[in-house]
């Protein structure tokens, strides 16, 4: 198996630290979501891994090699950077068959991975005529071409429609289920908690967090409950007396922070309240992550609005 290995990497631009002293492992078979605000090093972290920059100090490493020593890096690696770096001019299927023979890939791969992607009808058009999609489309199918063990996308669902991001989705998981190391990157916090089991997150190029997924959520929000009763009046004033904040959701809902399921149905069937409806609400990844990089960003607005959290969400 192959993972991928940063060990305390530094990248120093201009006297300026775009990457400082990071240390994290990405192990095969899960995904892991690469979050960070702008600025925060995730960029640089990728391209520091692909060898496109140097570091200033530290490795980065795939398999315990660098990549610029991997004897065929398409056939171990799969990359998606930049899009819109092919040329106009080529047609996607002559794009990728390039690619191919350069590395010495089977030529018959192009048209396995221009149908994998949606692009097998299109694969003689110039790729100038491309929309963001599908040349997003063709940049996964360039990253799949030499059917690697390694996947490292960034942003791989921009600029694609609901069904696209569908696809992407349903593609890293298998990617994850077969055995493979898979990072993304994405600013799309409801995407990332749908396909994501580990989360590694940057801010202003130190690394923020290293953890699966449902303990980055435990750890970054507080619990919520959501509840309905025909003494909703009754409930309110003995959550109160508890110290308890609770708000009222329409006649007979409320809903409170801090406090689990199992605490106010205790509360509730001690004072002889009867409960319609009680459950925990579950915690947002963009919840969670606004929470942690809240001072983390490039850019941070002096008041940072939180997303109002939903039951169900």
């Amino acid at each position: 198996m192959t993972s991928i290995e940063v060990h305390q990497l530094t990248k120093t631009y201009g006297g300026q630290r775009a990457v400082n002293n990071l240390h994290f492992r990405v192990e095969p078979g899960k995904v892991t979501g690469f979050l960070g605000p702008n600025g925060a090093g995730k960029s640089t972290t990728l391209r520091l891994l692909l060898g496109i920059d140097r570091p200033t100090g530290g490795t980065a490493t795939i398999g315990g090699r660098a990549y610029a020593t991997l004897d065929a890096p398409l056939r171990q690696v799969g990359a998606l950077l930049d899009a819109r770096s092919a040329h106009g001019s080529r047609t996607a299927r002559d794009h990728l068959a390039i690619l191919a023979t350069s590395n010495g890939i089977a030529t018959s791969r192009v048209d396995t991975v221009l149908e994998e992607t949606g692009l097998l009808a299109v694969g003689a058009k110039r790729i100038k005529s491309f929309s963001l999609g599908m040349r997003q489309r063709l940049g996964i199918a360039a990253a799949l071409l030499g059917d690697p063990a390694v996947i490292l996308l960034d942003e791989p669902a921009n600029g694609l429609d609901p069904e696209g991001i569908i696809w992407v989705r349903t593609l890293l998981r298998r990617l994850a289920s077969e055995r493979r190391t898979v990072l993304v990157s994405s600013h799309l916090m409801n995407e990332t908690a749908s396909y994501a089991d580990h989360l590694v997150v940057l801010g202003k190029g130190k690394l923020l967090a290293d953890m699966p997924m449902g303990e980055f959520l435990d750890r970054h929000t507080r619990p919520r409950v959501s509840l309905r009763s025909a003494e909703a009046g009754r409930l309110h004033d003995l959550l109160t007396g508890r110290g308890h904040q609770p708000e009222l959701r329409g006649e007979d809902g409320l809903s409170v922070d801090g406090v689990r399921a199992e605490e106010v149905g205790r509360m509730a069937g001690g004072a002889g309240i009867v409960l319609l409806e009680l459950r925990d609400e579950q915690a947002s990844l963009e919840e969670a992550y606004l929470e942690l990089t809240a001072t983390a960003g490039e850019y941070t607005s002096l008041s940072n609005p939180r997303p109002d959290r939903r039951p169900g969400a």
